[in-house]
Formats: structure tokens, C-alpha cells, sequence
């Protein structure tokens, strides 16, 4: 906590917790820390006077923080939750360093976030199988622009008066956001104004598109999109499920103007990995994406802002920090563990502290109801609050582990929503590393779990092991990879044991390349592939260099390699980021034999001449022609000009045969046989 604020109130919330003003002291460095026992009703006066100073003021409740806001005005005013988190709870009188961690860490500045603008002009249409889509649009009619979308057999009855259209059609594909729908429909066909029973309709034809705002989806079958809940502007529900169609119908209603819509990820297109030269090679985000927002573009991905829903996989997965989580960034998530871990100890925390990571949705309600209904959580659990519990990276364990965490647990639902693939990859990629150094097993996991008091039994079932032997202190400043290299470099210092090199899963994003020196040519195609540097040549000589602190192991340098000679190794070597670049391969460059100059390859210069030599038909009759092949470029010119070579004087190359010639030649024959007349 770089600034800490001189004020800080917190209070009893009528003396339902103990507050341990001199560990909130510790932690908060001295801080001016008053206490209340009823600050949102009989004590606002105090809450008043503090914040009427016009200095930063910490105050510990976040329930009454909207009457505090409009109390305070323009004050700078930070709330931060202790009564859920800490106070209520069986280990309250223990829970005064997590209090001060809590306060502490809620001052950490967070970067704002760019958006993204999304309009609506309420066009809508409402896609389903029989009269419940009808329905759904006489709800809506007064609010948006409806059309309703009626499967075959679309056997419904025709309107008394026809309110908006009814037409018939399956939806084939579909494509957009709120504000941007595009569908392709087969068997479209409008209705007939003359249907008298059931409704009858024109001639179908295929491929109709329709352009519309907003989608709701009663057909009861798959959705049109993946991740379907996530994508902004369509809306699904069981046509069977009245309330659910009602509330389907209600939000629906609500999405017609301009909305602001976070940029989740901020993307560098220069440092993505994906592919050189049509080859493929990193295809990490292209893999975990739940919405189908990225989507290849040339050289690198293109991320949709307006199809993103904000997972932060790709963030997580990157190798090369091209796509990094913006709400908030790694490194800003990185400095408020090392605030929360830091003023923990610093309060006087004695037992190992441990990590609780949770979202708002889920996380938020679960540890509310643990609070309120339970035991609370345990007074050396320190939950951390994110946007989204998939978007914690590599970094941010190792920064944990660093700052002195002694176990980290992520908070999940019991069925995810979505797909958490990267998440789980994390962790495993995770796991070897901190055995390596030390920390044993189980030291990072996921809790799955819908239910309080399940939580609350995990956590209190964590093994009391003890964290970082020599917790370090560093502030992680910069990009993704940057903070990545730094936070594993200082978890190394800080470790039980310090080993240089740990073995690590295929898919890591680090790692050594290894070449069969034999079979490799030192053509260098896997220099030009190499999107971070790690393959290196050297101007002076044929050289094949490695730097292993740059290398992301995306394998477009194994794809590329013509002689296919080359092998990654996954594995995490601490000593790469102080190495030199290490020589791969290396060999004599080939002397022009006219000018002495050094160019190309030895053996790949002998190895050409010695194919070519008495078997290739421009170098059969004449052995100063081969030499040619052993000169540099400026050389060669001069001997050709003086040789006056000329490949036409050769013989000329056998005419390539057409049709034609068959044609004419079957013609000739067939004459030759006929009978003299």
C-alpha cells in the first residue's frame, strides 16, 4: 500500500464484531483509525466530520455505502467490506490482520477501462415454433419493432388485426451482437392476408436475410450461438417456462438505446504468435474462446469488443502478453496481493494466509450467506474479489506465492457456466512449479461448489502449511509477460528451495528448442517464423542462436523448418533471463573462389555442387559453369558475362505435348488407313 490513507472508520455494526483497532493500525501503517459503533444511523456525524477534511478516507462497510456517498458528496471516499468477510464470523477475534489486509488492499488504485458503444433501436425479432411466439410479440409490440419468425409447420392462427409481421422460416445461421444481428433464413415465406383457419403462406425461398437489434430465441431447440448467455442482445428461453419467457420478454423490453460495454481485452497485435507465412502456430486464445470473439486475421487474431463477454481466457493463456485482461490489468491485480499479503503480515496475521479468489455473481453471494447463515469464513482466508474468476493467470499465482500466500483456492460454481479448460490449465502449469520449488502439492485448487456452508468446510479444511519462507516485496510494473518473467523470478528467490530448472506440461509457455545438428542446413526459415526473437542468426557467420527467456513455445519454428529437425522442450529454466543467447549451430561459411569473400554455407554449398555436378544438364559439359555456383553474388555476375553464358545454347528442352497434337496425330493415322480411291 504505496499511499496509504491517514484516515481510516470503521465499525462494530452494533457491536456485532470485535474490531482490533491497533493490527488495523500495523496494517494500515500508522493510519488515523477511528472506530463507531452505529456509523450509518446514530454516528453519521462522525462519518460526516471525517470526511469533511477533504483527505482520503477508508471506511469499512460497503452496505450503507451509497447513503455514505451521497452524504459525503465529492469527498474521496474507498469502502471496503470487513463485516462479511471478517467480522462475522466464528474466528472474528482472530480476524483483525485480515481486517487491516482488506482496508488496505481497497485503496490499491485500479486503471479506468475503455468501452465499447452498443445502439439498439428496439427492431426485434422473436424466433419460435407456435403461438407462444405471438404472444411473446403482442408483449412487446407497444415497446419495439417486432417481426415474429414461426417455424414450419408454423401452424398457427392468423391475427384479427395484423399488429406486426408473422412470417415463416428456420434460421439457418446467425451472426452479430445487440445493435447488429444478421440471420440467414431457409423456407422464408410471408404470411397470406387472405388465411382463413390457419394461417397460410407464400412461396418459400432460401437464403433471406434479416437484419434486426434484438433476438428472442423460443424455438426450444440449440442455441444460435455459443456461450448463448453471453452474447449481448439475444435472449433464449423454454417456450415451456412461462416465467422464464416472461422475464425473457421483460429484459427484452428494456434494450433500446445506447449501452457502454467494457473493453475487456486490450490487444497488441505486433506481439501475437499465431502464424508467419500462412503456418500456424500459437492458437492458444483460438481454442479457449467461449463466444467465438477471436477469430484468426492473417499473421495475428482479431478479438470482436462487441462479441467478447469479458472470460479473460485468452488474457490468461497468452504467451507473448498480446492479449491482456484489462478489468483490472495482471500487473494491477498483482499490486493489490502484494497490498492484501503484505499488510496481513504486517497486522500481525500468524496464520498462513491464504488466497480466496471469487467473482461478484457468484463468489460475492456465496461468502454474503457463509456470513450471515454460518461459520464465516476463516480468519486466515482473504478473499479478493475479480471480474471474473477464468481471467487469474500464471502470474498472478506466482506473485501470491512470492508475496508470501501460503495456499491459493479459486472460487467456482458447481457446474460452470462455460467451458473453464484455461483455468484448469493454469493451475496444472502451476502445480509443477511450486512442487519444484518447494511448496509440495495441492497448494493451488478450485472450489466448486452452490452451497455456504461447503465452502466454508473447504476452506477450513486446507492444510496449515506454511507460505513463502521470505515473502518478497517486489511492485510489478508493465506488460503481462514482463510481470510473468518477474513474478516467477522473485517466487524462485523466495522459495523453500530454489532449483534452476523445472520440467514443465506440453502447451507451456516456456521452454528450450532443440535441432538435430546433423540434419539442420542453417537455411534460418526458423529465424524469420520466430514472432518474439528467440531464433537468432548472426550477420557475421552461418549461426543458429537460442534465446530461451524469449521463446513462447508457439512451434512456428517447428512447423516452418523444411528438414523438420527441430523439437520443443517444455520447461522453466530461471537462469534464462541472465543467459546469453546459447549457439544451436554453427559452421564454416563457404569462400568465393574468385574473391575470397565469405558467403553461405560450406556443406550446403559443396552438398549443391556435388548433386549438380555430371547430372544436371546445364552443368554436364562444362566445369566453369559449376563454379559459378561456388561465387559470391557480385562474383557470379562477372563470370557469366565474361563465360557469355547462355542457357539457349543448350539443347533445346523436349516440346510439352497438348491435345492438340494427340488430336492431329490420331487424325494423320486414321487417314493413313483409309483406302486409295
Amino acid at each position: 500500500m504505496a499511499d496509504r490513507p491517514p484516515k481510516v472508520l470503521i465499525c462494530s455494526c452494533e457491536d456485532t464484531m470485535p474490531l482490533d483497532v491497533p493490527a488495523v493500525q500495523r496494517g494500515c501503517r500508522g493510519a488515523e483509525v477511528s472506530t463507531a459503533r452505529q456509523l450509518c444511523r446514530a454516528e453519521l456525524d462522525k462519518f460526516c466530520s471525517a470526511a469533511a477534511g477533504g483527505e482520503p478516507l477508508i471506511v469499512g462497510c460497503t452496505q450503507e455505502a451509497p447513503l455514505f456517498s451521497q452524504t459525503a458528496d465529492a469527498a474521496d471516499v474507498t469502502y471496503a467490506n470487513i463485516r462479511e468477510t471478517a467480522g462475522w464470523s466464528k474466528d472474528a477475534d482472530a480476524a483483525g490482520p485480515k481486517m487491516a489486509a482488506l482496508l488496505a488492499a481497497a485503496t490499491e488504485p485500479v486503471p479506468e477501462v475503455p468501452f465499447v458503444g452498443l445502439s439498439s433501436e428496439g427492431v426485434i425479432l422473436i424466433y419460435g415454433r407456435d403461438e407462444r411466439a405471438v404472444e411473446a410479440g403482442n408483449l412487446l409490440k407497444d415497446h419495439l419493432d417486432v417481426t415474429v419468425l414461426i417455424k414450419p409447420p408454423a401452424g398457427v392462427t392468423p391475427p384479427r388485426v395484423t399488429d406486426f409481421p408473422v412470417v415463416k422460416g428456420a434460421i439457418r445461421s446467425a451472426k452479430g451482437y445487440l445493435g447488429a444481428f444478421e440471420l440467414v433464413v431457409d423456407g422464408y415465406a410471408q404470411s397470406a392476408p387472405s388465411s382463413r383457419g390457419m394461417m397460410s403462406f407464400a412461396a418459400p425461398r432460401d437464403g433471406a436475410v434479416s437484419r434486426c437489434d434484438l433476438v428472442l430465441d423460443l424455438s426450444g431447440e440449440a442455441a444460435l450461438f455459443t456461450a448463448s448467455d453471453l452474447r449481448d442482445g439475444y435472449l433464449r428461453a423454454n417456450p415451456d417456462d412461462p416465467a422464464a419467457v416472461l422475464k425473457a420478454v421483460l429484459k427484452a423490453r428494456d434494450l433500446v438505446g445506447s449501452f457502454d460495454k467494457p473493453r475487456y481485452v486490450a490487444f497488441t497485435e505486433d506481439l501475437c504468435a499465431h502464424s508467419r507465412s500462412r503456418i500456424v502456430g500459437c492458437t492458444r486464445c483460438l481454442d479457449l474462446c467461449p463466444t467465438g470473439a477471436i477469430a484468426p486475421a492473417g499473421d495475428h487474431v482479431a478479438i470482436d469488443a462487441f462479441i467478447c463477454a469479458g472470460c479473460g481466457q485468452c488474457a490468461a493463456v497468452c504467451p507473448t502478453g498480446a492479449a491482456g485482461y484489462a478489468l483490472p490489468p495482471a500487473d494491477t491485480f498483482m499490486r493489490k496481493l502484494r497490498v492484501l499479503l503484505g499488510a496481513y503480515r504486517d497486522a500481525g496475521g500468524r496464520e498462513p494466509p491464504v488466497v480466496l479468489v471469487h467473482d461478484n455473481a457468484h463468489g460475492a453471494p456465496l461468502i454474503d450467506a457463509l456470513a450471515r447463515f454460518g461459520d464465516g469464513l476463516p480468519a486466515n482466508v482473504l478473499p479478493v474479489a475479480v471480474n471474473e474468476v477464468t481471467q487469474v493467470g500464471l502470474e498472478s499465482i506466482a506473485a501470491a506465492f512470492a508475496y508470501g500466500a501460503a495456499a491459493m483456492r479459486l472460487l467456482l460454481r458447481a457446474k460452470p457456466r462455460h467451458d473453464v479448460t484455461g483455468l484448469r490449465g493454469t493451475i496444472a502449469l502451476a502445480e509443477p512449479i511450486l512442487a519444484g520449488l518447494g511448496f509440495g502439492d495441492a497448494r493451488v485448487a478450485t472450489i466448486e461448489t452452490d452451497d455456504p456452508d461447503a465452502l466454508g468446510q473447504a476452506l477450513r479444511a486446507i492444510a496449515q502449511r506454511e507460505g513463502t519462507p521470505r515473502p518478497a516485496s517486489f511492485l510489478p510494473v508493465g506488460g503481462k509477460r514482463d510481470v510473468m518473467r518477474l513474478a516467477l523470478r522473485e517466487l524462485q528467490r523466495a522459495a523453500p528451495a530454489a532449483i534452476d530448472v523445472i520440467a514443465l506440461p506440453a502447451g507451456a509457455p516456456f521452454g528450450t528448442v532443440e535441432i538435430n545438428a546433423e540434419g539442420c542446413t542453417l537455411c534460418l526459415a526458423c529465424v524469420s517464423a520466430c514472432p518474439t526473437g528467440a531464433l537468432s542468426d548472426n550477420p557475421e557467420r552461418p549461426m543458429l542462436r537460442f534465446t530461451e527467456d524469449a521463446c513462447v513455445q508457439c512451434g512456428l519454428c517447428k512447423a516452418t523448418c523444411p528438414e523438420k529437425v527441430i523439437t520443443l522442450r517444455p520447461q522453466l529454466d530461471f537462469r534464462a533471463a541472465t543467459a546469453t543467447a546459447r549457439v544451436l549451430k554453427e559452421e564454416e561459411p563457404f569462400r568465393c573462389i574468385r574473391c575470397n569473400k565469405p558467403f553461405g554455407v560450406k556443406s550446403t554449398i559443396e552438398r549443391v555442387a556435388a548433386k549438380l555436378e555430371g547430372k544436371h544438364w546445364m552443368f554436364q559439359n562444362s566445369a566453369q559453369r559449376l563454379e559459378v555456383i561456388k561465387m559470391c553474388e557480385d562474383c557470379r555476375v562477372v563470370a557469366i558475362t565474361e563465360q557469355e553464358f547462355d542457357p539457349y545454347r543448350e539443347p533445346p528442352r523436349p516440346k510439352a505435348r497438348t491435345t492438340e497434337d494427340y488430336l492431329r496425330e490420331r487424325e494423320q493415322e486414321g487417314r493413313a488407313g483409309e483406302p486409295e480411291t
